[in-house]
């Protein structure tokens, strides 16, 4: 795909992503809000509370670039990547929301952990409903704020900052190492999740320009801009899933999967005009192996399948990627029943197996990206 054209698609992103900063707002703001409608969506009881924790972690050898000069100067020498961590925990809030700084659950070997990446313009908490109901299922749920990538960061320097998603799969595998480490051991930066993490399951997820970071980490052949290559920073992480919502191929380097790939799933709105259908299918046909599995939803668009402004994509999002992550990570569901959840609401979302992925009808009188 031509730069042009991925630039002017990045743009429709940022209006729909814009867009949603309200639905941010008002997760952070009102938690149990979210928290009450991804209980619904879960379906079931569930075992664990959600606590919620903010640790910061600093990369001291890569750098933060400010946008709004020309060319962009260094606006940071070092990375600081506040992460926003939910973890299960036996405490029960009697509005059902987030607990600040819970006692965890205690689980031997620790939980399976999710790295979540967020999209563009907003936060993790644009998401709350969605990571809150992989946590209730007993996921650990790690989700960065990128340094410019994020709403507050956006609005600073008022221009267009999505240069940085490039450095964005090297946050992604520090943010992870750095958990694991503080998981094994006590640390003073991180303490709440020590003995939290099972460092042999790890999952990335990502929505937007967060799902291309996950792509380029999991897939990319390709290199960042120190010049390391995405194969190595994903190297000696056990990733067994990965999760791309409304994401598409970089386009400056082959995409391909290990011999001994972990399962993926994609999600793909058919209405979808910022991330269109066929730049998901693109990179679902990239990835040549067999445990892939393509959610399409029927007829929702960018954002509200995953923030929860559009409830039935959102329920059918919910339940679907719980599913996988069970089948995936903690191992607790077959494939064959995934197969079923993913299909259970065929007029709202379908789920594939394999192959090349659906055929999805091109709507024409779709609302322009920027629009819920």
């Amino acid at each position: 795909m031509n730069g042009h054209y991925r630039a002017m698609r990045r743009g429709q992103r940022r209006m729909a992503l814009a867009a949603g900063a309200m639905t941010a707002m008002t997760a952070i703001v009102a938690p149990h809000v979210a928290y009450g409608l991804q209980a619904h969506a879960a379906g079931t009881s569930s075992p664990y509370g959600v606590g919620v924790t903010r640790c910061t972690f600093v990369d001291r050898t890569r750098s933060v670039l400010d946008y709004a000069t020309s060319p962009p100067s260094v606006l940071a020498r070092q990375r600081t990547l506040v992460t926003e961590i939910r973890y299960p925990t036996l405490s029960q809030s009697p509005n059902h929301s987030e607990i600040t700084n819970a006692p965890p659950a205690q689980q031997a070997d620790g939980f399976p952990m999710i790295v979540f990446a967020h999209g563009y313009d907003v936060t993790p908490g644009t998401y709350a409903s969605l990571l809150e109901t992989w946590t209730e299922k007993g996921f650990v749920v790690a989700a960065p704020i990128f340094p410019d990538e994020s709403s507050t960061e956006v609005n600073r320097q008022h221009v267009d900052t999505e240069g940085d998603i490039y450095n964005e799969p090297a946050d992604l595998a520090f943010v992870t190492r750095q958990l694991l480490a503080d998981s094994s051991t006590l640390s003073a930066a991180c303490p709440l999740v020590q003995g939290l993490v099972q460092p042999s399951e790890l999952a990335f997820a990502g929505h937007s320009d967060g799902a291309d970071a996950v792509g380029l980490l999991a897939y990319s052949t390709g290199r960042d801009p120190q010049g390391v290559s995405y194969a190595s920073l994903r190297q000696g992480l056990a990733i067994r899933a990965t999760m791309i919502f409304s994401g598409s191929e970089d386009g400056t380097a082959p995409y391909r999967a290990d011999p001994s790939q972990p399962p993926l799933l994609l999600v793909q709105s058919a209405r979808d005009q910022c991330n269109a259908p066929d730049e998901g299918l693109e990179l679902y046909g990239a990835i040549s192996q067999g445990d892939k599995w393509f959610l399409e939803l029927l007829h929702a668009h960018h954002l509200p399948p995953f923030d929860g402004e559009d409830r039935a994509a959102f329920d059918v999002v919910a339940t679907t990627t719980t599913s996988f992550l069970q089948f995936a990570l903690s191992h607790t569901l077959s494939a064959s029943s995934l197969q079923s959840t993913g299909n259970a609401r065929p007029l709202v979302g379908r789920l594939n197996r394999g192959g090349a992925g659906p055929t999805i009808a091109l709507y024409l009188d779709a609302p322009p990206c920027g629009f819920h």
